[in-house]
């Protein structure tokens, strides 16, 4: 099965086209890898969920409302879109490339790690 996956370059078309239903951001990577470099989406609101915590806590995600997932390189993020794509969330998508790439290829203000 092939998991939905949307790149940086292409994040700010993808919330433009969810104007009605705004994505949510789910940031599952650790609390110190959040505190050395954070990534805000306009027209997103932000959710930090760890991922070894998203077994516990992935009922305070909107059933229905579009899941866009963060972490350092896409890896963690993509493990947990085909997780919670098992336990019903429909419209889960990975971030390509993590935080990493929106540094190298939309914001290099972004710090790297």
């Amino acid at each position: 099965m092939t998991l939905p996956q949307v790149t940086v370059q292409d994040l700010a078309a993808f919330i433009a086209s969810h104007a009605d239903q705004a994505p949510l951001l789910l940031d599952v990577r650790e609390d110190w890898e959040l505190q050395t470099a954070r990534l805000d989406l306009p027209g997103a609101t932000t959710l930090h969920i760890p991922m070894h915590s998203l077994p516990a806590r992935h009922a305070e995600l909107p059933p229905a409302q579009p899941v866009l997932v963060l972490c350092h390189h896409g890896v963690r993020s993509l493990q947990c879109v085909a997780w919670l794509r098992q336990q019903g969330h429909p419209a889960v998508y990975n971030i390509a490339g993590g935080i990493d790439a929106w540094s190298c290829t939309v914001d290099a203000s972004v710090p790297r790690y």
